[in-house]
């Protein structure tokens, strides 16, 4: 089978390559936004790289016409909510024109090709406020231009499906984390500076934003396996939640994070860290996706946590270590 990955240099594209080699009779394609040789999650990976500016229609039919793949996964997008913000006409520009140019060039090239487009539970907004977990069937409610770049793509995939019969599976993940995940990221800001406190690089002093909103995170190791089931076994035309079903407050993410170190660190609240527009709680409803595929995610939130530190602990360049109170559920 041959799959061709856009975003495959990124958070998200570096572990779902990791996944689809370890499955047989994968022949796999990557769109990159860097050259090769400067994509340290691929180089070296049996991976053809394309370097490409995905917001050029001509380039990306030209790579579409020479890899002809069966399957696609359409991963890259800007993804940084608070950068959304400060400059939403990038974030908007970057997500959506690139989505049309691969549906476009897929249908100007008539290719039978199965496409998964990665929306964002994001785009339902702040929810219920009873606190109900939410399904497909919510309404759109967008609280960031993120969010709405997420929504046209969502509506674009379903739109390709309706208009060209185009086998399209929409995914819907809810927050994800792990490791090698960089900044921008609450897991991932947070950890990195407990290893930069740890490594002697940052006065024993964290900076951070809104500790009591609950978000549902999934580790994206579990993320990715969703992905590829939804893209072998998914209904073409159908949205499908991809989330853990569990809230956890950023406070508590926060605590677990410290009780891995043994170093004494003040916590304070950073008023620049505070998003314009802040959601309390949001959690998602799986239910489909499980049914559809069977699939469950195994990996526990603390353990996750743990491998983020570590990821930047030997990144700062000091060993990784299990932490006082590793493995605490």
């Amino acid at each position: 089978m041959r799959v061709f990955i856009t975003g495959a240099g990124g958070f998200v594209g570096g572990h779902l390559v990791e996944h689809l080699l370890k499955q047989p009779d994968m022949a796999l394609h990557a769109a990159v936004f860097l050259p090769p040789g400067q994509n340290p999650r691929l180089d070296g990976q049996p991976v053809s790289q394309f370097e490409v500016d995905l917001r050029s229609a001509d380039a990306v039919r030209t790579i579409l016409q020479a890899v002809q793949p069966d399957l696609i996964f359409h991963l890259a997008a800007l993804a940084d909510v608070g950068q959304s913000f400060k400059n939403p006409w990038e974030t908007l520009e970057n997500n959506i024109v690139a989505q049309i140019n691969v549906l476009q060039a897929i249908e100007t090239l008539r290719l039978d090709t199965r496409v998964l487009v990665i929306s964002s539970g994001e785009i339902y907004g702040a929810g219920d406020p009873s606190g109900i977990p939410l399904d497909e069937n919510h309404p759109f409610r967008p609280t960031n231009p993120y969010s709405v770049s997420k929504v046209t793509q969502d509506m674009l995939g379903l739109q390709y499906f309706l208009s060209d019969n185009m086998p399209i599976v929409i995914a819907r993940p809810f927050n994800h984390m792990g490791p090698s995940q960089r900044g921008g990221f609450v897991a991932a800001d947070f950890a990195s500076q407990i290893a930069a406190i740890e490594a002697g690089k940052q006065d024993p002093v964290m900076y951070v934003g809104n500790l009591s909103a609950e978000r549902d995170f999934t580790d994206v190791r579990d993320v990715v396996r969703a992905y590829h089931l939804l893209a072998v076994h998914g209904e073409a035309g159908e949205a499908y939640n991809v989330c853990s079903g569990n809230a956890y407050s950023i406070q508590y993410l926060l605590d677990t994070l410290l009780g891995y170190s043994a170093v004494s660190i003040e916590v304070r609240q950073d008023p620049t860290r505070m998003r314009p527009s802040d959601i309390p709680r949001r959690i998602g409803n799986a239910d489909k996706l499980r049914q559809r595929t069977g699939w469950e995610p195994t990996i526990p939130f603390e353990q996750t946590l743990l491998d983020i530190l570590n990821d930047w602990r030997r990144h700062m360049g000091i060993e990784p270590n299990a932490g006082p109170d590793a493995g605490a559920e």
